[in-house]
């Protein structure tokens, strides 16, 4: 994918964030989208992803190389306690502020360290892919509560 189309893509996810938080009662924080997440917890969930793609372009512009080690579910599994004690409203706020500013600076990246990161991981770049599937769970955990 081309990087306008990319930036596009990120774009649209983010102002889905907040087109879903808009409508999310306090109480619907807490609807379950299965296993141990909420709506909250998948909100900082999201946060989290994005800002580690923050560390990366920082890290990459600092030491002049792209260093994105892999983690895999293992690291959700181990943060969803610290997830949970996250306030549904700041766990919103979090994901909606963290993901512009992951748009903006992807936006802002040399060409050179978008090509690095695509090679270490297309999904650096691509973040609608990682948001739209948990926002897709949200919107349909909301609507199996009858929303």
């Amino acid at each position: 994918m081309e990087e306008k189309a990319i930036f596009q893509a990120n774009r649209e996810s983010t102002a889905r964030i907040r087109n879903i938080i808009s409508q999310i009662s306090g109480e619907e924080f807490s609807i379950s989208i299965g296993s141990e997440w909420t709506i909250s917890i998948t909100l900082a969930h999201l946060a989290l992803w994005d800002y580690r793609v923050i560390f990366v372009i920082e890290s990459a512009i600092k030491n002049n190389k792209v260093h994105a080690p892999f983690y895999d579910d293992q690291l959700n599994d181990i943060l969803t306690p610290s997830m949970k004690a996250i306030p549904p409203t700041e766990a919103a706020k979090m994901a909606i502020t963290t993901a512009e500013r992951l748009d903006n600076a992807l936006e802002k990246c040399p060409i050179i360290l978008l090509e690095e990161m695509r090679k270490v991981n297309s999904r650096l770049l691509e973040r609608s892919i990682h948001r739209n599937l948990h926002l897709d769970e949200i919107e349909n955990a909301i609507n199996k509560k009858g929303k």
